[in-house]
């Protein structure tokens, strides 16, 4: 058995351990908040101007709460939507009107406003990155849904911008395997404490 192997079936083990455990989770409103809030008294948040959300689908942190706020906070807030080939490509959001329901049931900007200039943010202009995923570990290992939409863009991120995932605390687990593609988040928040990742040191 090769070494993919038993990593394949850790990671099949830990997607289905934490889908079961964020479904479970109790008070997401609530947890959501604090893990929310963590995020934006950090510093690194308060000195971004550019500012990668995700929008939250299924038992995800909830972020959507807190949109409307960040986009009339000064900051520019941008989103990532999927495009035909499978990349992830990054949106300006100025209202929450440009949101339409689009790939996975996730919210993505309407189709129709993708393409104007003034919309599209190239990553590299992105100053610090909100991550989604299904699991971590305190050093900042991320696992994803497996189609490695996300590890494409985090690796077009400017190495300088911080890479801040958000998790229940049940979605933490000891060990997550790590292949030589994925990235290290700088931190990971919790609704019960901040954990600084080794980010892409680790590269």
């Amino acid at each position: 058995m090769t070494k993919e192997a038993p990593n394949q079936d850790r990671k099949r083990q830990i997607r289905e351990q934490a889908h079961a455990a964020r479904q479970a989770q109790p008070h997401k409103d609530e947890a959501s908040r604090r893990i929310v809030g963590r995020l934006l008294v950090l510093p690194e948040y308060r000195a971004a101007r550019t500012v990668q959300f995700y929008v939250d689908v299924r038992a995800e942190v909830r972020t959507r709460p807190a949109l409307p706020a960040a986009l009339q906070s000064g900051k520019r807030i941008v989103v990532p939507w999927c495009n035909e080939t499978g990349g992830l490509e990054l949106f300006r959001l100025e209202s929450m009107d440009e949101l339409d329901v689009g790939k996975f049931q996730v919210l993505e900007p309407r189709a129709e406003l993708r393409t104007r200039p003034a919309k599209q943010v190239a990553p590299e202009d992105v100053d610090l990155v909100m991550a989604p995923g299904v699991g971590f570990d305190r050093r900042g290992g991320r696992l994803g849904h497996g189609k490695g939409y996300f590890d494409k863009l985090l690796r077009q991120v400017r190495s300088d911008a911080p890479l801040v995932a958000l998790a229940f605390e049940c979605q933490m687990f000891d060990a997550i395997p790590m292949e030589p593609h994925d990235v290290f988040m700088d931190k990971v928040i919790t609704e019960t404490t901040v954990y600084d990742g080794i980010g892409r040191s680790a590269v």
